[in-house]
């Protein structure tokens, strides 16, 4: 644990949302705090901070990519630790929010003892299927960017315990990964970045990079993990002398590292194949460590799995339906990842508001659909909120929330509320009840399941003036038509927007409370 006491940034609340708790991590690339989402009731999160000795335009603009790639890459697998935000402090020093995980890095794990095989295989499994995703890519700008994590170690694999799925591996930390779509001339690769012990023979000179640098980084971590030891012994902790074991000793034979070690045969070839010194010589994609994988711990293993996924329970042989969630959903936030677009809404760019119940909870939220590449360039952007009312000639609220990047531009989502509906009424007392909402992002591709979920707060006189409206419309009589008052909006949402055009322009990251 780390001291905290003299750390001015504990007890600071980020966004008027992230309250900084206690410093848990410190490394070069800056601090981790583990914070509470005053927002969500205290909910932990981990909130990292870029080192103020990086502090450059170039180096911001990496740890923006590092937060974008967290965000993208932890909606495509379970195997990588999610960021969920991403902002400025007060002294423009940039962070992200992460999901917050208890558990121990398989560095910790190793002081131990050696992974037993079973455990191995299924932890193994687990980094493959993160390091993966990240190295089939993420869309930015349009692009397809493949993702080369550049410091796999044990230290940078997470091991959790998920009360549904039980033990689960997350990659975490792509403080330094290469994005392969990145300008030639952005000088990553003329300096060497990454762990000695564990770089690639190529990664060690500065070379240009591609996904096969990872595989022999996950070499020997696996190799590691099975003994206890490395592969490879420099004489000095220095780039000279790792230079050298990395490009000229061979891997310590299995049974001279460990003996009395019994694994089949068919790992240890897989580990040495990794730890080939060229790269045309190791397994070249993930998928084909996954393929030589997942056999063996169907055999060695402890349980069924699937290929090439999480662990699940067998489907009913008479159905071709997925298992139902044996618990029902506890939190708003579980209920909004698990959300099914509505039969009834077309599959078209189109927004519109729903309460979303859970267990524990509930709250309204807004959905909406649009191109998959969109929703992927606007992960980390500002947003707004502000509500409109008109009381006649029929009583109805403008719901309005923004999404803006400077680049981009804004994306206008609004949604109209007819006050006299009971149902609006319901809604507007969620929000005022709960000062939040969610915003669900549900794909044109792919529209079945959400893909994204960002938290929306709202200002705590917007919140009484939600209840002073739902009162004044259910005394108010109409005296026209909804179609009437949403024309009437309409028009003064068009005035509206230059001036939250202009607040926008002045917000760097989060989220605008006006």
């Amino acid at each position: 644990m780390h001291d905290s006491h003299n750390d001015t940034n504990v007890g600071q609340t980020l966004m008027n949302r992230y309250r900084l708790a206690e410093l848990i991590g410190k490394g070069s690339m800056g601090r981790v705090y583990r914070a509470e989402d005053v927002l969500l009731g205290g909910v932990p999160v981990a909130v990292k901070f870029l080192a103020q000795a990086l502090m450059n335009e170039r180096m911001k603009v990496r740890f923006a990519q590092e937060a974008r790639a967290g965000a993208l890459l932890g909606q495509k697998s379970i195997h990588v630790v999610r960021v969920i935000d991403y902002g400025v402090n007060p002294e423009d020093v940039p962070f992200y929010v992460m999901e917050y995980l208890q558990g121990e890095n398989l560095s910790d794990l190793l002081l131990e003892e050696p992974l037993p095989l079973a455990r191995f295989l299924r932890l193994a499994r687990h980094m493959c299927l993160g390091l993966q995703v990240a190295h089939e890519g993420i869309m930015i700008e349009g692009q397809n960017c493949p993702i080369i994590h550049r410091d796999i170690k044990p230290s940078n694999v997470l091991v959790v315990t998920d009360p549904a799925l039980g033990e689960l591996g997350k990659v975490l930390d792509f403080g330094i990964a290469k994005f392969l779509s990145d300008r030639p001339d952005d000088n990553q690769t003329s300096s060497f970045m990454g762990t000695l012990a564990y770089c690639s023979p190529e990664q060690i000179e500065g070379r240009d990079l591609d996904h096969r640098s990872d595989i022999y980084s996950l070499g020997i971590t696996m190799y590691e993990l099975l003994t206890g030891k490395m592969p490879l012994q420099a004489e000095t902790h220095s780039i000279g002398s790792w230079f050298k074991a990395h490009h000229f000793q061979q891997p310590i034979p299995f049974h001279v590292a460990s003996p009395g070690l019994n694994l089949p045969k068919e790992l240890e070839t897989l580990v040495m194949d990794c730890l080939a010194k060229s790269p045309v010589e190791r397994p070249q994609t993930m998928a084909d460590i996954l393929k030589a994988l997942i056999p063996i711990e169907e055999r060695y293993g402890t349980g069924r799995i699937t290929q090439p996924g999480i662990d699940l329970p067998p489907l009913d042989s008479d159905t071709d339906e997925p298992p139902q969630p044996q618990v029902a959903l506890q939190s708003v936030e579980e209920a909004c990842w698990q959300a099914t677009w509505p039969k009834d809404k077309p599959l078209a760019e189109i927004v519109f508001p729903q309460a979303i119940h859970a267990q524990r909870e509930s709250s309204a939220s807004v959905w909406v659909m649009l191109p998959r590449n969109e929703i992927d360039r606007r992960m980390l952007n500002t947003r707004y909120n502000q509500f409109l009312f008109t009381m006649s000639p029929h009583p109805m609220i403008l719901w309005i929330t923004t999404i803006y990047d400077p680049q981009q531009g804004p994306r206008w989502l609004p949604c109209y509320l007819d006050m006299k509906q009971a149902r609006n009424q319901d809604l507007c007392m969620l929000l005022a009840a709960t000062g939040y909402y969610p915003l669900l992002f549900f794909s044109l591709e792919d529209s079945k399941h959400c893909i994204n979920v960002m938290t929306i707060t709202i200002a705590t006189f917007q919140r009484q003036l939600l209840r002073d409206w739902v009162q004044s419309s259910k005394n108010l009589p109409s005296s026209s038509t909804a179609a009437i008052s949403r024309n009437l909006l309409k028009t003064e949402f068009e005035n509206y927007k230059p001036k939250i055009l202009a607040k926008l322009e002045h917000v760097r990251g989060g989220v605008l409370i006006d």
